[in-house]
């Protein structure tokens, strides 16, 4: 009898986590958002979405893991091309002095644009970067035209072998020479430069340790640590590391982030007060119970010297599926498209008003 109530109770925790891991994708909830806004989808098909560039104000640039692409959308006809194929989980995408910059698993490459808008003739900047649990992200390119690369850990917690995991990179945009900029940085997906600020970005921690630790959001001190893996539940900012600005549920992964044009219909601070950042929470996998599927909204507020900020974080929208990446269009209405289930774009605007 006892050996049947331990098989019964096992099936049960395995159909509870199965539930869990399928919940954002199959439950049918439409996204929710803050009284006075609305989620609309405007794109579906779009495969594994994990990067949105705006080459103009009508023409997004995707980034499609699954089919390993750079897609172009028309966010007014649907019409839809492929720029690039071929690539190695593609996470990240800039475009800069008229060359598009593409980050892959462990390979960051420089492509010329051609007259019809297709990347060609690859010029390979930075390779053999290892992958493992997490792989290389994001690119950005920095006010000063350095490029700044997120590369993910190979692990969940370990010494890497190659300094240049867990970290932010800093790359020359023709050379290729690079270095790193912030180390002890687990698993950064994304970044947003705030002028006047400097550099901000998300970063997820370590997993299997209950309520430790939360994700992050940081600020970027050139030359400093981020404290993994030596983060541990006594230890959560390692003695000489930077401590995040701002913090989420642990094991929900704030992912893709970006800051709120002042001319946006989106809540936000002033310029007097200081500034808003809007960011995706992928949602939990590493939790009993699901948690997250968020957009949050991120008030930041600058202290008493430059690089000390304090923040306030809530939830602008939930039930949002597994939302990835996130930008602002030009005209202050957000997008963001979720990851999985056929990958789909969103946007998040104001409600109209009543005539």
């Amino acid at each position: 009898m006892m050996r049947r109530h331990l098989l019964a109770v096992a099936l049960f925790l395995v159909a509870l986590l199965l539930v869990r891991q399928l919940y954002p994708y199959v439950s049918g909830n439409e996204p929710s958002v803050v009284d006075g806004y609305e989620v609309s989808r405007v794109a579906s098909d779009l495969g594994g979405p994990t990067c949105l560039v705006w080459a103009n104000g009508t023409h997004l640039l995707v980034c499609d893991r699954d089919r390993g692409a750079i897609v172009e959308l028309n966010i007014e006809t649907d019409q839809r091309r492929t720029l690039l194929d071929g690539l190695d989980r593609p996470h990240g995408l800039a475009l800069h002095e008229g060359r598009a910059i593409v980050s892959e698993a462990g390979r960051l490459s420089s492509y010329a644009v051609s007259q019809e808008g297709l990347f060609e003739a690859r010029d390979v900047l930075v390779s053999g970067i290892p992958v493992g649990n997490h792989q290389t992200n994001t690119v950005d390119v920095m006010p000063n035209g350095t490029l700044l690369w997120h590369s993910g850990s190979t692990c969940n917690v370990c010494n890497e072998e190659d300094s240049r995991n867990a970290a932010l990179l800093w790359v020359n945009a023709t050379t290729g020479e690079h270095g790193v900029l912030a180390s002890g940085v687990r698993n950064s997906f994304d970044g947003v430069w705030v002028e006047g600020h400097g550099y901000f970005f998300t970063d997820n921690g370590r997993d299997w340790e209950g309520d430790h630790p939360p994700e992050e959001l940081n600020f970027m001190i050139p030359g400093e640590n981020y404290g993994w893996p030596n983060d541990e539940p006594t230890t959560p900012v390692p003695a000489g590391t930077q401590a995040p600005v701002g913090t989420w549920t642990p094991h929900t992964s704030m992912n893709g982030i970006d800051v709120r044009p002042l001319h946006s219909s989106l809540p936000g601070l002033s310029p007097a007060e200081g500034f808003t950042l809007y960011a995706t929470v992928y949602g939990s996998w590493n939790t009993l119970l699901p948690q997250g599927h968020e957009i949050l909204r991120i008030d930041v507020y600058p202290g008493d010297s430059a690089t000390t900020f304090t923040t306030e974080i809530t939830r602008f929208a939930w039930d949002a599926g597994t939302p990835l990446p996130l930008v602002f269009h030009p005209d202050g209405t957000l997008y963001y498209a979720t990851f999985g289930n056929g990958g789909s774009l969103f946007t998040i605007d104001a409600l109209p008003l009543a005539s």
